[in-house]
């Protein structure tokens, strides 16, 4: 993994930026291939939908690719493909990101096509609606048409959460899409595009002067915008069980999610990664407890897996964030078997905790993936830009192995403790298709 010793600058109209190079300037330790990562991370994503425009973070992702101030639709795709480069971008619960990795030649290019459309993505009509109708295609296949569709990224923050903005569907309601005009996104890029509002992070080959030069020189005259105040999304815990359930007509077997409310992941991040040891505890690999007791122990289940952040991925959203289980079961299984002997191996591990052994595995799987996740530019210019928009400090990234490391079983124990049945939410999978899995 390449430590990241991120410099910072902060440009007059805000914008925020982090640069990481590969090697310092004259040191003898050798620099990484000629490439470099470009990204731009906006404080704004699903949580910052206002009622009556669901999907509309993401919506306004495949926007931004539609051209801009100086460039006609597919030009970016022309540029950096053209260039050697990759790109793409992603929405989330609480930002958005967009990215590039090219030669280190193009670092330039790359940063002309960012700055071009954090000062004026091209808003038309006829481009608002080929991406509704890309967005409806694209939850066509991933959600409404797929076995286990929004299971349960969708599906368990309704249940789980009571405000608009933890429980809606970030995918999007097909009559709001539809709903949306060229005014709609206008009025959203003026309130979260703005450059304060956003982070810029170079990694890779690069020369730090040079690089801030080129910084100065593409985003130094995008015009200044106020920011908006970040809300909080916080609300109360759940003060009882709270169960749903969802029919999919295309899923083969039922299943079940569970749902609890995480620590904090900025205010108490110690506790947080406790919770992350815990889910690899249970579910990682074939020797972690939900595998052992529910898949070959008592043949209660075909899947099971845990896992600390709603989206997969822990560290991706500020609070709240979810701790979710999920288990996929036989028809002649009830749901409640497969609760009750979750409930049995979180109850041992708040006794007991974990074994030495178990939390060394974990613990070392854990950090070398992280160390392996980290050797690919793009993955750490991304998860450089995440963390210093969310906690501020990019540095946590080479921080976490060791933070990981530290956990101890009381910790972990502690957070099963914490995992309690009077403070959930329970989701079931109810398959309503015919024997071979079609639908009704």
């Amino acid at each position: 993994m390449v430590e990241p010793q991120p410099h910072r600058v902060t440009l007059p109209n805000g914008l925020r930026v982090v640069l990481a190079p590969d090697a310092e300037p004259g040191s003898t330790a050798p620099g990484g291939p000629p490439v470099v990562g470009v990204s731009v991370h906006y404080d704004v994503g699903f949580r910052s939908e206002p009622e009556g425009r669901t999907g509309f973070a993401h919506l306004f992702e495949h926007l931004m690719f539609q051209g801009s101030e100086s460039l006609e639709k597919l030009a970016h795709f022309r540029h950096v493909q053209g260039s050697g480069g990759i790109f793409n971008g992603s929405t989330h619960q609480d930002y958005t990101d967009y990215f590039q990795v090219l030669p280190s030649n193009a670092l330039e290019r790359a940063l002309f096509l960012e700055a071009d459309r954090m000062r004026a993505p091209r808003l038309t009509e006829e481009n608002l609606r080929n991406q509704v109708d890309v967005v409806k295609e694209e939850i066509r296949l991933n959600v409404l048409n797929r076995p286990y569709g929004g299971f349960p990224w969708i599906l368990l923050p309704p249940v789980l959460y009571s405000t608009f903005a933890n429980a809606h569907n970030g995918y999007g309601d097909f009559t709001d899409l539809e709903r949306a005009t060229v005014d709609d996104c206008a009025a959203f890029f003026d309130t979260y595009y703005a450059p304060g509002n956003a982070v810029l992070t170079i990694t890779g080959d690069i020369d730090v002067d040079h690089a801030t030069d080129l910084v100065h020189k593409h985003f130094g005259d995008v015009p200044a915008r106020s920011v908006p105040r970040r809300p909080s999304f916080a609300e109360p815990a759940p003060s009882g069980e709270l169960r749903d359930r969802h029919q999919d007509p295309h899923a083969p077997l039922p299943a079940v999610a569970l749902g609890y409310r995480l620590p904090d992941p900025v205010g108490e991040l110690d506790e947080y990664l406790a919770n992350v040891v815990l889910a690899a505890v249970l579910s990682d690999g074939d020797a972690s407890r939900l595998q052992q007791r529910l898949v070959y122990r008592d043949s209660l289940v075909v899947d099971v897996h845990a896992g600390a952040g709603l989206m997969g991925a822990p560290l991706d959203a500020r609070d709240p964030d979810t701790f979710t289980i999920t288990a996929i079961h036989s028809p002649e299984v009830a749901t409640d078997r497969v609760v009750d002997a979750v409930d049995s191996e979180l109850e041992r591990l708040a006794t007991e905790g974990p074994t030495a052994e178990e939390l060394s595995r974990v613990t070392a799987r854990w950090s070398a993936g992280l160390h392996r996740d980290h050797d690919r530019l793009v993955s750490r210019t991304l998860d450089l830009g995440s963390t210093e928009l969310l906690h501020g400090r990019a540095e946590l990234v080479g921080e976490l192995p060791a933070r990981v490391g530290a956990v101890t079983a009381e910790e972990v124990a502690s957070a099963a403790k914490a995992l309690r049945p009077e403070a959930r939410a329970v989701l079931e999978i109810e398959p309503t298709g015919d024997a071979d899995g079609g639908a009704a």
